[in-house]
């Protein structure tokens, strides 16, 4: 009997240790790496690939080296000019430092998240919302340099920030588009106004050459005559020059004389 006993205690111990050889033997894929404790303290990070883990002695916590691409929630943003809006983006990291990303903080992507979304609050805060609007990718990147220089403790680099919509109520966008049609009107009245200026000087300076040029006014009437009567009318009135009616007179009053 107990011959039994011990043969089945063997049993049962081979058993267990095959058990635990089992659960020490760990394979970590390419984009992972285990963080090592031995007896609560720190000891190495291993992986990828086939590792032994001591059971008891030893725990492993694994993470993810991939790109993670994270959503920001909707948040309510007041700009510097008293607008408020509606703003979420999406956020691109890796861990590069397993073993910050284990030790310096609790939860690495709760906290990646919170700090998201109080920077983007913090940032935009600072701006108006034409800039929200027209400043977009300077934005982005003064939010990824704010976050990624905070997280570099916990083991994080944050490679990129996207901000996705800047939503507005229907008040603000009647507003903004009154805005933008005063701005076109404005802009139309700008440009009428510099061609009227650039038709008046190039008018001045005609007259000046004409002015110049007796006979030039006159070769000018004739080609006015020839365009009024190229229309098809049978009365044409126009004016005549002074001098032209001067010269005419004064040759009148030649011959007069001379008789």
């Amino acid at each position: 009997m107990f011959e039994n006993f011990v043969q089945n205690f063997a049993v049962f111990g081979l058993a267990i240790l095959v058990l635990l050889l089992i659960s020490a033997i760990k394979i970590l894929k390419e984009y992972e790496r285990g963080v090592v404790f031995q007896l609560g303290r720190f000891w190495k990070v291993k992986g990828p690939g086939l590792i032994i883990v001591i059971p008891i002695i030893q725990e492993m916590v694994k993470r993810d080296l991939r790109v993670i691409v994270m959503d920001v929630p909707t948040q309510d943003v007041i700009s510097r000019d008293n607008v408020s809006v509606k703003v979420n983006a999406v956020i691109y990291f890796r861990i590069v430092d397993p073993e910050k990303a284990v030790i310096q903080v609790e939860n690495v992507y709760e906290a990646t998240s919170q700090l998201a979304q109080t920077t983007l609050r913090s940032v935009l805060g600072q701006h108006e919302l034409d800039e929200m609007l027209s400043e977009r990718d300077k934005l982005n990147v003064d939010i990824q340099s704010i976050l990624d220089r905070q997280t570099d403790a916990w083991g994080i680099k944050v490679s990129n920030v996207e901000i996705k919509h800047v939503d507005l109520d229907e008040s603000m966008i009647r507003a903004i588009a009154a805005q933008a049609e005063a701005e076109r009107s404005r802009r139309a009245k700008v440009i009428h106004a510099e061609g009227e200026l650039q038709a008046s000087e190039h008018l001045l300076q005609a007259a000046r050459t004409l002015s110049g040029q007796p006979e030039s006014i006159q070769l000018r009437y004739l080609q006015t005559l020839t365009d009024v009567a190229g229309n098809g009318t049978h009365t044409i009135v126009f004016p005549l020059p002074m001098d032209l009616i001067q010269a005419m007179l004064g040759k009148k009053g030649e011959s007069g004389g001379g008789n």
